[in-house]
């Protein structure tokens, strides 16, 4: 049985910031939905125009894990054998051998995911499901921890391809990445010709795994249940959504609520642990109708209806 240390997460985050922030110039929310996704064992898509600091900032927070890394730059000609490894023939032994691809590490970093058609994206479906892959029939396990931060552009832009149903759904987070503010802007030209500073390492496989058996033991009461069960219906039945979150959605807003609550030093969830996270949840396994769409609804006014005509219920 494993001691329970709230104050241990919370020095984590602190240290996690800190260090991010030697190199990131930008708000500390994004920040913390990373750290709350390794804790909850998921993966994170940020999505933003370019030159947003994407990268910086995904390659930052792999870098305070002491963990292995890799990075795939998905272009369109890139092959899904390109990201699992195939078998390739010793000519000195006379055998085949598994030449392993960049997906055999820890924190996988799939830079611009959206220039690869689907066939491409798809390799990384089983990866971030089952934290494994099958190549040529062979079966392998992924290290532990295994986390894919993705990054991709606004579908707008030119060259970029819409990624699959099934593989957005496969991401715990999408976070939101806008231009910066005036003074994380003004900051990053008066600091452009500075070194580089190198980011320490914050945690290790060990302690990763260590969270996330806390985050596990943090208590969620039935009635918080139900309200993300209701949350995650709602968006099925709203007029204006073609396809509403999947019960993975349910999973995964509970498992990142108690994530939050061991990074704020609590052994409970809260309803506002809840509120904070529905729209990273939620925002990418929404799919609005045509109709919609002419109407200039958005995800994001899907999201505040459900909340506004989904009240947390705090009759015993």
């Amino acid at each position: 049985m494993f001691e329970y240390r709230p104050v241990q997460a919370d020095e984590v985050r602190r240290a996690l910031l800190q260090e991010i922030g030697k190199r990131y110039i930008g708000p500390t929310d994004p920040v913390d939905l990373l750290l709350v996704a390794l804790i909850a064992r998921g993966h994170v898509l940020l999505e933003g125009v370019p030159g947003i600091a994407k990268t910086t900032l995904a390659r930052a927070f792999a870098d305070t894990l002491g963990c292995a890394f890799a990075r795939i730059q998905f272009t369109p000609d890139l092959l899904p054998a390109d990201i699992t490894g195939t078998f390739v023939f010793n000519l000195k032994e006379q055998t085949f051998q598994l030449r392993r691809g960049p997906v055999f590490a820890n924190i996988v970093l799939a830079d611009e995911i959206n220039r690869a058609p689907a066939k491409t994206q798809s390799a990384l479906l089983e990866a971030m499901q089952e934290q494994q892959v099958t190549i040529e029939g062979q079966t392998e396990q992924l290290p532990h921890p295994f986390m894919v931060l993705a990054t991709q552009n606004p579908v707008e832009q030119e060259g970029v391809y819409l990624l699959p149903e099934a593989q957005i759904d496969r991401f715990l987070f999408r976070i939101l990445l806008d231009y910066p503010a005036y003074e994380f802007e003004l900051n990053m030209l008066k600091t452009y010709d500075q070194p580089v500073p190198d980011v320490g390492r914050v945690l290790g496989p060990e302690a990763i795994a260590e969270l996330s058996t806390q985050a596990d033991a943090v208590h969620i009461a039935p009635r918080l249940m139900d309200w993300i069960v209701r949350l995650v219906r709602a968006t099925r039945t709203h007029s204006a959504v073609r396809l509403g979150a999947s019960p993975r959605a349910s999973l995964a807003l509970m498992r990142c609520a108690k994530a939050l609550a061991l990074l704020a030093g609590r052994a409970v969830v809260l309803p506002d642990d809840i509120k904070r996270l529905v729209r990273p949840v939620f925002n990418h396994r929404i799919l609005l109708t045509p109709e919609s769409e002419l109407d200039d609804v958005t995800t994001a006014d899907v999201i505040e209806d459900v909340l506004a005509e989904t009240p947390y219920d705090t009759e015993p």
